[in-house]
């Protein structure tokens, strides 16, 4: 596939612009005198520019958003109204949305930074040995995390696939994150290991399922909620990628408490709208040693009295994630938007 040129900032303006216009002309939203008095209810699932909202009795409503809300997404405190008349498939209208204690959210060339859920306590990365066990794209998600102050749990899931070569692999990383302070459940749904340690840290606690198509998120989903019914997607043999089988995320709910996000699969976390600093901070073993090399401007390569790379040839901060920091780099710089052709 053909690369897409990038948008200039005009273009940007243009679309935003072409999009306003086409938001006016939606359907327009019930007068107040139309409309219960408000009630409080949480986000389970948006879709364009309705949400659907659940209330204290567990009853959903979809609704509309008001056009002053800037953002809407699974996970909200919301304030919203029912109509007094029912009998349209959106029979509600979203009026506030509360402070949010935490959020989730990526980069979007189009979109800039992107909400993708508010309110959670935990992220769960999921990786698995297929499509591909990838240590960079875990720090990725590991830095995202950092960056939010949500606490973050490394899922390895169809350990039941795995062969000797894969067994030591998933040895070698499983020990490298728990060493650094990260916990790691191992996961089949085939097998069921790991599944009731899985649920364990599920309760009580609204968490988020993140990582690339094709992992088993919605396996996964399925082993804990068997009613949710997820749709399962194979993986390409073409391409040995996943295939996006949850289209929007959504909330789901655990009989003896907790809540569950399901968010749509991403391929690649990208972090290029951070701060090199900030993603340097992000990996938690390098704090104790920042702000403490020869220069100012170390690059934490080859630069003379870099603390990082002495504590790397000493043992003290693994190679490869020290490897996946740099690529990781490497690739926001890569990825990052040329602000230069704005005119």
């Amino acid at each position: 596939m053909a690369k897409r040129n990038k948008l200039t900032h005009r273009q940007k303006r243009q679309v935003g612009k072409n999009l306003s216009k086409k938001l006016n002309k939606d359907e327009a939203l019930p007068q107040d005198d139309n409309l219960e008095p408000e009630e409080s209810g949480v986000v389970v699932g948006r879709f364009g520019q309705h949400a659907d909202v659940r209330d204290s009795q567990n009853q959903v409503t979809r609704c509309h958003i008001r056009r002053t809300i800037e953002s809407v997404v699974c996970g909200d405190n919301v304030l919203f109204r029912r109509n007094k008349e029912s009998g349209s498939a959106i029979n509600g209208v979203i009026e506030a949305v509360s402070e949010r204690d935490s959020l989730l959210s990526r980069p979007d060339f189009y979109d800039g930074v992107k909400p993708v859920a508010a309110n959670i306590d935990q992220i769960l990365i999921v990786s698995s040995l297929k499509p591909a066990l990838s240590s960079n794209i875990i720090d990725r998600y590991l830095v995202a995390s950092e960056d939010v102050g949500i606490t973050p749990v490394i899922l390895i899931n169809k350990i039941d696939l795995a062969d000797e070569v894969a067994l030591a692999q998933v040895d070698t990383l499983t020990t490298l994150y728990r060493e650094i302070g990260y916990r790691v459940i191992l996961l089949s749904c085939k097998s069921g290991e790991g599944v009731d340690a899985l649920q364990a840290i599920l309760d009580e606690k609204v968490s988020i399922f993140v990582g690339q198509s094709g992992v088993g998120k919605s396996s996964l989903v399925n082993a804990l909620l068997p009613e949710a019914e997820e749709q399962v997607g194979d993986i390409s043999e073409m391409s040995g990628l996943g295939q996006h089988t949850t289209t929007s995320a959504k909330l789901l709910s655990f009989k003896n408490g907790g809540e569950l996000i399901d968010s749509p699969g991403v391929r690649e976390f990208a972090l290029w709208h951070l701060p090199e600093e900030r993603v340097t901070w992000g990996f938690k073993e390098f704090r104790d040693y920042l702000g403490g090399c020869k220069f100012r401007d170390c690059k934490h390569m080859d630069d003379p009295g870099c603390l990082l790379k002495e504590a790397v040839d000493e043992g003290k901060i693994n190679p490869i994630r020290f490897e996946n920091y740099h690529s990781i780099l490497k690739t926001m710089a890569e990825q990052r938007p040329n602000h230069s052709n704005q005119y």
